[in-house]
């Protein structure tokens, strides 16, 4: 119940969900209080515009992203633990696994490896049933890093972790069994400080290992430009999204602390 409570809940206070309770409450409204439904839609609609601009989105996905950049040297660990996210099962029509920005997080793991930074790589994440679908995520992330040169005896999988205070403790686990006491953490940068927090709950010495950056140094420059400041003061879809994803991390922390997970 927590975990279907825990994708349901947060869309009624993304900005989109916020903007439609707030016109259905204008719908509701329009006949009898019209200034209600007035003041509802007005609501709605700076709502919109405010998340939908970029500036306001990159500062707030900055502020979770560049809490953790990368080292200039990645130091040597027991483990690479890649937490799922961004992977698309091999379902038709698609012709093979597919990923999105999230999938950087297995392309950076596999750089790591190669690098000889760790030995082994343990990937973590199952997938929800009502959700996605297919098989779990581990399995589809070491299909890609086996493909991509990482031999298939050093990957390690939790399959059955379904958000990422279950991925620390599966994490965990594997961990005890394999005598691995410091590890580097994969998963995306605007992910990372609450992964961060909850593994070191767990006790797991986890250092920094972020990827898949929405904002960057170059996004700062282009918002100075004349062109760059009039765009990120219309609304986009792009911004509405990451305004969503960073307000999804935020509330994960409150709530993961409030549960003692983090």
């Amino acid at each position: 119940m927590f975990l279907f409570l825990s994708k349901l809940l947060p869309l009624f206070v993304y900005p989109l969900g916020l903007a439609c309770v707030l016109l259905v409450v204008a719908l509701v409204t329009l006949w009898r209080k019209p200034r209600w439904a007035a003041g509802a839609i007005a609501a709605a609609l700076l709502l919109l515009a405010v998340s939908g601009n970029s500036g306001i989105s990159d500062g707030l996905v900055r502020s979770l992203e560049w809490r953790h950049q990368p080292l200039q040297t990645v130091p040597k660990a027991e483990a690479i633990v890649v937490l799922g996210g961004g992977i698309r099962s091999q379902v038709a029509p698609r012709p093979w696994i597919e990923v999105s920005e999230g999938g950087d997080r297995v392309l950076y793991a596999a750089r790591l490896y190669s690098q000889g930074k760790a030995p082994v790589v343990i990937m973590s994440g199952g997938r929800i049933a009502w959700k996605d679908g297919g098989p779990p995520e581990s399995s589809d992330m070491a299909t890609l890093a086996v493909a991509m040169g990482v031999p298939k005896t050093a990957i390690l999988e939790d399959s059955t972790s379904l958000n990422t205070y279950e991925n620390a403790l599966n994490v965990k686990q594997i961990l005890q069994a394999q005598d691995i006491q410091r590890v580097l953490l994969v998963t995306s940068a605007i992910h990372m400080p609450r992964s961060l927090l909850i593994f070191k709950k767990q006790g797991i010495d986890a250092i920094a290992a972020p990827t898949d950056y929405w904002v960057t140094r170059n996004t700062a420059q282009e918002a100075r430009t004349p062109q760059g400041r009039l765009l990120s003061m219309l609304p986009d879809a792009e911004a509405l999204y990451r305004v969503s994803r960073a307000i999804k991390e935020y509330i994960g922390i409150v709530v993961y602390r409030l549960r003692g997970w983090a």
